[in-house]
This record gives structure tokens, C-alpha cells and sequence, in this order.
């Protein structure tokens, strides 16, 4: 299979997060299993970022969908009680951008964070998730100076303020292993049948596999505040930010 599909479905998200609006075919339609298109830009979840949602129109009629669900397909969950269009259907599905564009600056403001903290104090990432402008990133660093919260906050927004391209792309896995801190977190997440992996670049700045949707560069994050600092025992540190 292709580092672009999951089970029939293209995916549009992958290659072009600015797409909101597209025109896709039902290829199956459950209303316990959920929705299959031939083309979607609906983000299935993963990595921390939640999924998206949004509508398909067909023939007058509006579905909702609330999520996704992945299996041997990318399911779209309708919103319980909406009409499932049938196999074979046109729909124009559309993302709810305002949701969307939220989780994406969230997102690469949270690399940008990655960055800084690996940079600066050499820690990596234990855990972490995220909903729309608010999130947590759990560090393995057993020391920080006083401080450190405002110390990561400036460095962070002075590397959004630098307006950094955030570049995306594909490599065979030996060739992505053969970059140094590729993986982020202290333990590797990475499924060992992925063949291609996905690489997300803040250029001069961050490196590191990823699957998820991103903004075109820093400085269309906004501003990040780290609102605090929790110690989490055996060293690890959560840090929570939001993005304003």
C-alpha cells in the first residue's frame, strides 16, 4: 500500500493540508462501521492530534461527522441519526476549518517546543496531547533551572517569530533511520511495517517523523504560552502551552 492511502481511501490530508473542501465517491457506508470514501482530507487521528470533522453534502443532504475510526479502512463515524449516503454516492465532503487550522497551529507549535527543549536542555518527549490552541508535552529531564518555563517560552517564540518553513516529506525508512534524533520520543512509536515514513522539517530548527497535519511555517502559529510547569516524578516534566 501506498504511504498516501489507508485501505481504499486517497489521503488528501497527507499531501495538502490546506485542503478543506473535495469531491469524493461512498465506496462502502455503514452506520455502525462508519463511512468509506474514495478521496478524503479528513485527518484520522494519531500522534496526539484528535481527528477532524466536518460534513458531506450529497443529493440535498447533510451528514455530519463527528470522527474517524481506523481499521483495515479510514472510517468517517456520522453523527448518530444523519442519513449514510449509499455505496456509489457523490458527496462533497468538507472539514470544519476553523477546528482544523486550530489543531495544525497547535501542532507545529508543539514541534517547535520539541525543538527548543531537545536543543537546549537534550530532552525527549515521554508523552503528550492536544486539542484545539491547548496542549501538554511530558519531557525526560531530570534537572531544570528556576527558570526554565520562561526560558523555553522566549526561545519558542522567537523561533515563530523567525517564520521558519515547516517542510513535508516522504523517505524509505533506512534512509529516514539514518537521521540523527529522527524520533522524538524516548521510546519509538514508529510501527516496524511502515516502509515509507513521513518527515516533518522546521527547517533549521526541528526534524523529526510525523504524521499529522502542520501550518506552512512558524510564524503561522501565533504565539505560544507555556501556562506551567508540573513535575511529574523520575524526572519527567509537563509542560502545558497554549496557543494564542
Amino acid at each position: 500500500m501506498s504511504a498516501d492511502r489507508h485501505g481504499h481511501t486517497h489521503r488528501l490530508d497527507l499531501a495538502d493540508a490546506t485542503v478543506r473542501e473535495w469531491d469524493a465517491t461512498v465506496v462502502a457506508a455503514d452506520p455502525e462501521q462508519g463511512i468509506v470514501l474514495d478521496r478524503s482530507a479528513f485527518y484520522p487521528g494519531g500522534g496526539g492530534q484528535p481527528p477532524d470533522e466536518g460534513v458531506l453534502l450529497w443529493g440535498g443532504v447533510r451528514t455530519r461527522i463527528a470522527g474517524t475510526r481506523k481499521g483495515d479502512e479510514l472510517y468517517l463515524i456520522p453523527v448518530e441519526g444523519d442519513p449514510v449516503p449509499p455505496p456509489g454516492t457523490a458527496v462533497r465532503g468538507a472539514l470544519d476549518d476553523e477546528r482544523r487550522t486550530a489543531l495544525m497551529r497547535t501542532h507545529s507549535g508543539l514541534h517547535v517546543l520539541t525543538g527548543v527543549v531537545l536543543r537546549d536542555f537534550g530532552a525527549k518527549v515521554t508523552g503528550g496531547n492536544m486539542e484545539p490552541l491547548t496542549a501538554r508535552m511530558d519531557f525526560d529531564l531530570a534537572e531544570v533551572p528556576a527558570d526554565f518555563k520562561d526560558r523555553v517560552a522566549e526561545a519558542v517564540n522567537a523561533e515563530i517569530t523567525a517564520d521558519r518553513p515547516i517542510r513535508v516529506r516522504t523517505l524509505p525508512r533506512d534512509e529516514a533511520y539514518a537521521i540523527p534524533d529522527l524520533i522524538r520520543t524516548a521510546t519509538d512509536l514508529l510501527p516496524p511495517d511502515i516502509e515509507q515514513v513521513r518527515i516533518v522539517d522546521i527547517v533549521g530548527l526541528d526534524l523529526q517523523a510525523d504524521g499529522g497535519t502542520h501550518v506552512a511555517s512558524t510564524a503561522m502559529v501565533g504565539r505560544v504560552e507555556v501556562v506551567k510547569m508540573e513535575n511529574k516524578g523520575r524526572g519527567f516534566r509537563r509542560l502545558r502551552i497554549r496557543v494564542v
